[in-house]
């Protein structure tokens, strides 16, 4: 009776684990950028005297989709979407720095550079970047920012931070939503990475899939609450036996 449980309660803890997952990327469907979380099931074995053939399933989050969303052009000259393996840096809300694939920006009534939450892009020296008011802003495809005032000629004012983290160390989700070294550095500007201005990258979360995998881990909750149902059925069973025998 036990182990029956013990197996049901698992399985279903797991299942449910998993839906959290999926459900948290379904809402993401829709998010610029956003990174499918990936999830694994893992055997952990339970410590303590009598339970050595006792091993708990664990769905844990093991990283994220790290492949493109669809490209969607806007024709918004404050809209870029990162090429290739390349990140826009940002100052993330404990002043450091981290990285999104959103590059939706927008500036702030400070006059600064600011993604859609309001957090400052960065330049490739790593620091906020200032706009003059009243100017027409453009985004080349290495990233360097143009302005534009009256009747002025054009001027350079930034070039936008773009890094490419080694294949070998991917980056890290943050629980504020935003991808960070994994050694908590700030990754070097990368020259070569280049932007498509006009465009953003949509999620790459696969709804269809998504849904499917969504119901599959309900049925799968569903029949462990049903294995439970039926362990309780057998120790009723049981112990009317023992009542008539006693």
């Amino acid at each position: 009776m036990d182990r029956i449980i013990y197996t049901s309660m698992t399985g279903a803890n797991a299942a449910a684990q998993r839906q959290a997952v999926l459900a948290h990327n379904l809402a993401n469907a829709g998010t610029n950028g956003f990174r499918a979380e990936m999830s694994t099931f893992r055997s952990v074995p339970v410590q303590g005297s009598g339970s050595s053939t006792r091993v708990f399933a664990l769905e844990a989050t093991s990283g994220y989709l790290d492949a493109p969303g669809p490209a969607q052009r806007t024709g918004r000259a404050l809209d870029a979407m990162a090429m290739g393996r390349a990140w826009f840096a940002i100052q993330g809300v404990d002043g450091q720095e981290a990285y999104t694939r959103n590059g939706v920006f927008e500036i702030s009534p400070e006059g600064q550079l600011v993604n859609s939450n309001g957090q400052a892009v960065l330049s490739d020296g790593g620091t906020p970047i200032d706009i003059p008011p009243e100017s027409t802003i453009s985004l080349g495809s290495d990233g360097t920012l143009t302005a534009k005032t009256g009747n002025q000629l054009p001027v350079a004012l930034a070039r936008v931070k773009l890094v490419t983290p080694p294949v070998d160390e991917p980056l890290v989700r943050g629980d504020d939503g935003f991808f960070r070294a994994a050694q908590g550095d700030a990754l070097p500007n990368d020259e070569t990475a280049r932007l498509l201005s006009g465009s953003i990258e949509g999620s790459n979360v696969n709804s269809v899939e998504t849904m499917v995998g969504m119901i599959a881990a309900s049925r799968q909750f569903e029949q462990q609450m049903k294995l439970l149902q039926t362990a309780e059925t057998n120790d009723k069973s049981a112990s009317q036996l023992l009542s008539m025998n006693g």
